[in-house]
């Protein structure tokens, strides 16, 4: 899969939806409806050599507020649950964690295993795994792809809010 670098506007509208400057962005990895950037791709490590395990990272503020909401659900310690029962969602889940390690490992090694979310033994942050789906596409990440449904509802809807 191809990301765009991010034009002038893109990295403006991530500043705004962020609040901050965005730090070791790459490209823009996935957009919403009204095209903002909703996922980037950043380096390996921040500007000081600082270690960025997240390669992607969500910005989009609305879908984020979403997540937020539906992680309150209790839904993840279910989905970590169900990974000491059900050995394929295992296999699939630790498969999403080492294709993220390899491709993160290819732009920069940082010498660890840890990738993000909580893959490959728990579900830890939704934002993380929402944003290595949409960065990936539908099959990737198990997790990644069953939070997204949960947020049918919410999201996509209409114009985002920057």
């Amino acid at each position: 899969m191809t990301f765009e670098p991010p034009s002038d506007l893109d990295l403006a509208t991530i500043a705004e939806q962020l609040g901050r400057q965005p730090r070791a962005i790459r490209a823009v990895a996935a957009r919403c409806p009204s095209g903002h950037p909703a996922v980037i791709q950043t380096n390996p490590r921040l500007e000081d050599g600082t270690p960025f395990p997240t390669l992607y990272y969500l910005t989009c503020s609305r879908l984020a507020a979403a997540i937020s909401t539906v992680e309150t659900s209790g839904v993840m310690r279910e989905m970590t649950d169900r990974l000491a029962v059900d050995p394929d969602l295992a296999a699939h889940y630790l498969r999403a964690h080492e294709s993220y390690l390899d491709e993160r490992d290819a732009l920069g090694p940082l010498g660890t295993q840890v990738t993000a979310g909580g893959m490959p033994g728990r579900v830890k942050c939704l934002h993380a795994l929402v944003a290595h789906s949409l960065a990936k596409g539908a099959g990737v990440n198990p997790f990644g792809d069953e939070a997204l449904e949960l947020l049918s509802p919410h999201w996509p809807v209409g114009v985002c809010a920057v």
